[in-house]
């Protein structure tokens, strides 16, 4: 038998050891309880500070919170047993000291189980919380559109304003694509153009002026407007060194199929006259820049060299205008060295053989580059013809994109909470003892 003292009278009463045993393990209970509920709530502050990673470790994350838990629950047992121990020698004290503990322990208990009750419900709303976040990581997974699917998530009236949103940023990318389209075929059918209701000079020069004439401010262009000779050009160019050199020299003559209405006329029909007004005027090139035989498919292709008629003689559409002075000037530059160095080599008396030999060299070359750049202008076109089609096969697909983006939130509504937990028995068995919890 053992003697207790009450807490409420103070009148000393005895106890069997069944009923002594049954107070000792009411003590046990209620610290393994208050015990136990502490380590679920540092696992539920835990939990809650771990919801700003990626979700995309969110069920890994929470399977190692899991490994955490029995491991904690390891430890308790561990303290268990230590409070075990401190309870057997606790009952070598005096009898009045047990019944103040029991007394201080059913305070205790009183407060841990409003505390416990508390937390149960902070629990419950943590597996919720770890729910939402399990079927937001299962819907990044299925599709590269998370985005739509994590908002799914949400009422009816936000996923539907961010389905419009997403709707109106494919509707956008859609008229950005056909847009690009557009400017290709623009771009394509400028190409070709005939510029009718522009001069054809005018447009050169306009195009000289803003486009060439700030890269070579030094640069002459001018119309050829000396007709002492009986003919003139339409346009000289001529480009020095910085000792004054001239290394290039181009005589232009523009013709437009407007200007001749009477009768067509062939871009050779104005060749002899082109190299007449060439060799007049001194200089090295001459270029025909022409709208004449539209539908030739020779004139069409980008820089025509006609050399084998006529010496360094090209003929162009207004759309290489431009690109012709770059090449001129850029493979004549080269030669500027060797003309230099002929000049010194003529005032020593030195043989120039070796330098006319690189002249010819640098002629030779210069019909190569002319070559590759041809091709080049030609590959641009079908380059932009390719483009065409890609743009138009990138809007064929933006378009079907719907449908995916539809089948996408369909999955979305469909998501259930039996469906998430169908292979996770540890989620599973978390939502039942919730619901339990819920039901008492």
């Amino acid at each position: 038998m053992k003697e207790l003292i009450c807490p409420n009278c103070h009148k000393a009463f005895t106890v069997d050891e069944a009923d002594y045993a049954t107070i000792v393990n009411q003590v046990k209970n209620a610290e393994f309880k208050a015990e136990l509920q502490r380590r679920i709530d540092e696992l539920a502050k835990r939990q809650k500070a771990e919801e700003e990673l990626a979700a995309a470790k969110a069920r890994q994350e929470y399977n190692d919170r899991l490994n955490k838990k029995e491991i904690a629950l390891a430890e308790k047992e561990h303290q268990i047993s230590q409070l075990l121990e401190r309870l057997n020698s606790a009952e070598e004290k005096k009898a009045a000291d047990i019944s103040i503990a029991i007394a201080d322990k059913e305070k205790e208990i009183a407060t841990l189980q409003s505390s416990i009750n508390e937390h149960e419900s902070k629990l419950r709303i943590a597996i919720l919380e770890e729910q939402r976040k399990s079927q937001t990581a299962i819907q990044q997974k299925e599709a590269e559109i998370s985005k739509l699917k994590a908002d799914a998530e949400l009422n009816k009236q936000a996923a539907t304003i961010h389905e419009n949103t997403i709707k109106e940023q494919y509707e956008l990318k859609l008229k950005t694509a056909q847009e690009q389209v557009d400017y290709y075929k623009d771009l394509k059918a400028r190409l070709s153009t005939k510029m009718i209701g522009e001069s054809l000079e005018i447009h050169c020069s306009t195009e000289y002026e803003q486009r060439m004439r700030p890269l070579m401010p030094t640069a002459y262009f001018e119309k050829d407007n000396d007709a002492s000779s009986g003919s003139k050009g339409d346009f000289i160019f001529r480009d020095f060194g910085a000792d004054g050199t001239e290394y290039v020299s181009i005589m232009f003559e523009m013709k437009n199929e407007a200007d001749e209405t009477a009768t067509k006329h062939k871009n050779e029909d104005f060749f002899k006259k082109l190299d007449a007004d060439r060799n007049a005027k001194k200089c090295e090139f001459a270029v025909l820049v022409s709208l004449l035989e539209p539908d030739s498919e020779l004139y069409n292709s980008g820089i025509v060299d006609v050399s084998h008629r006529y010496d360094k003689m090209y003929v162009i559409r207004p759309q290489f205008f431009l690109t012709i002075i770059t090449l001129l000037v850029q493979t004549s530059k080269k030669s500027l060295e060797y003309k230099q160095q002929l000049a010194v080599a003529q005032s020593q008396s030195i043989d120039v053989t070796n330098f006319e030999n690189q002249l010819l060299e640098f002629q030779d070359k210069f019909g190569y580059n002319y070559r590759l750049a041809s091709e080049k202008f030609n590959k641009a076109i079908e380059e932009i013809d390719k483009s065409i089609d890609h743009l138009n096969k990138i809007k064929a697909a933006l378009i079907g994109s719907e449908n995916n983006l539809r089948l996408a939130n369909d999955k979305a509504q469909a998501l259930t909470i039996k469906k998430l937990t169908r292979n996770n028995p540890t989620m599973k068995e978390k939502i039942e003892e919730a619901r339990k919890n819920n039901q008492s």
